[in-house]
């Protein structure tokens, strides 16, 4: 395995994502919601932290000892410890289906149709995550199974739209650049339009004030029952003298 991404900025750490299958898989895997070079310098920072990066001896870890060694400062990821546990998931998976060697899953892939539904049943690669690493493994490292353009869809292009197009620091300036336009078209990597929803501007502030949005239901519903209680008493007739009870 030898490919020609370069993505990092680093030279050593650009060398172990194209020369070990793992480094590269662990890249992808933390390629969301941060820059592409932090996520693809993660595997070569781990590396250090370790002192290996071979997944059978990470798949025997305790995932918490993964965590530890993901949110050591500067953190891996934007989110350390669930990508650590996705990770360990990941090891998991390449130990016990491919015995620790994840190359395998691509040299044993006979159609792109197989090597992308190998992808997909890793922890943490959904449909795009899955097409993009086809991509890299066609355009980078010139793996290309029979129909792999077809389940790439438009990674296989030659629009500089992904990682997968990135062997030099010009051409990652032609895929941020690519990516601003896209988001300034509001057109996500795919060519398309991105829907806007409220959804998750909605939700977070209930999220953040759950607690206190407890407390003011509880008080309300307090409230009430003192009123309801107050009007009953307000409705016997005089001499029946409503029994006192203690407020909770």
């Amino acid at each position: 395995m030898k490919g020609t991404l370069q993505i990092t900025g680093d030279a050593a750490a650009d060398e172990l994502l194209n020369t070990d299958a793992l480094a590269l898989l662990l890249g992808m895997l933390l390629d969301q919601q941060v820059p592409m070079e932090w996520a693809f310098m993660g595997p070569a920072t781990l590396k250090q932290r370790l002192g290996h990066l071979d997944a059978g001896r990470i798949a025997s870890m305790d995932p918490e000892e993964l965590v530890a060694a993901f949110v050591q400062k500067p953190a891996l990821h934007r989110y350390p410890a669930a990508m650590a546990r996705r990770a360990h998931d990941l090891c998991v998976v390449v130990e016990e289906q491919y015995d620790g060697d994840a190359s395998r899953m691509w040299d044993e892939a006979s159609t792109g149709a197989d090597l992308f539904k190998r992808l997909k049943a890793l922890p943490g690669y959904g449909d795009e995550k899955a097409k993009i690493f086809v991509a890299i493994l066609a355009k980078r490292l010139g793996v290309r199974p029979p129909g792999w353009e077809a389940v790439a869809g438009v990674f296989a292009d030659a629009t500089p739209r992904s990682v997968a197009d990135i062997d030099s620091p010009e051409s990652l300036a032609k895929v941020r650049t690519w990516k601003q336009a896209q988001k300034a078209a509001k057109r996500d990597k795919q060519d398309r339009p991105v829907v806007a929803t409220d959804a998750p501007t909605a939700a977070r502030p209930a999220k953040a004030t759950g607690a206190t949005g407890a407390s003011t239901t509880a008080t309300a519903s307090r409230k009430g029952k003192a009123g309801a209680a107050k009007a009953a008493g307000t409705a016997r007739p005089s001499g029946t003298g409503a029994r006192k009870t203690r407020s909770s």
